[in-house]
């Protein structure tokens, strides 16, 4: 059985789900309100960087699906594209880290649990393009 590709079908499948997620946060973070003293062109360009962010998780998402054979076939292209990805996952980890301070956002059960179920998403999404990425032949057989 090989496991990386199941865990690569997991991972794509996984980020339609960070995407559900996600179109939560203008409602939770209260972005109709909170920008709304900024210019019109800061408005803007905050969402079409959002935007722009939601395309990028599609097309992984896509991509991973429909290559996920490739993928776990260790090919160099497909090497280079989960260590993209990889590299996608682990910066935004450490934004979450290092940069967001999402405690006052945090304000009922449901943000705290769906908060610390993406954060083990983003960790799952991250050991997987590892896997693809550095060892796709091990446990994958």
């Amino acid at each position: 059985m090989n496991y990386l590709l199941i865990a690569l079908y997991l991972a794509g499948i996984a980020h339609f789900g960070i995407l559900i997620a996600s179109a939560n946060v203008p409602k939770a973070l209260d972005w109709k309100n909170t920008l709304a003293p900024l210019p019109k062109m800061m408005q803007q360009m905050f969402w079409v960087y959002g935007w722009f962010i939601v395309i990028i998780i599609i097309c992984f998402g896509t991509i991973t699906l429909v290559h996920a054979e490739s993928f776990a076939a260790g090919g160099n292209l497909g090497r280079w594209m989960t260590g993209m990805i990889f590299v996608f996952w682990t910066v935004r980890l450490i934004v979450q880290f290092f940069v967001f301070d999402a405690k006052p956002f945090l304000t009922t059960t449901f943000y705290k649990i769906g908060y610390q179920l993406l954060t083990l998403v983003f960790i799952f999404m991250i050991a997987v393009y590892a896997w693809a990425t550095f060892f796709p032949g091990f446990l994958s057989k």
